[in-house]
Formats: C-alpha cells, structure tokens, sequence
C-alpha cells in the first residue's frame, strides 16, 4: 500500500469521530475513517474531492 499522510480537519476534536484525508500522493485523494485505522480506503480524483468539499459548503 502506499504510504498515505492522513490528517484530520482543524475542525475535529481530538476525541471525535470523524473522516481523515491524504492528499500527498500525486492524483489522489485517499479517505478513511479516523475510528478504523486499519479499515478501508477510499481513494478519489482530485477533482471529485473538490466537487464533494464545494457541495458541503453549499449547504451550510
């Protein structure tokens, strides 16, 4: 597996649930769940993380 940087949100606390994102390999962008380290990950274009992150903010 590619050794995939996560950082979590400057949103998170450190004690929540939420999702960590890797962006240091060229052309993708991997997701996985900060609760299961070792779990699935979700790997996605560049361009589709950025139509998901510009939808969310819509919404706020």
């Amino acid at each position: 597996m590619k050794a995939f940087r996560f950082r979590k949100s400057s949103y998170s606390a450190t004690a929540s649930e939420c999702v960590e994102v890797a962006r240091n390999i060229p052309r993708t962008v991997a997701v996985r769940d900060s609760k299961r380290l070792d779990g699935p990950v979700l790997l996605l274009a560049p361009a589709a993380w950025d139509a998901f992150q510009e939808t969310l903010g819509r919404q706020s």
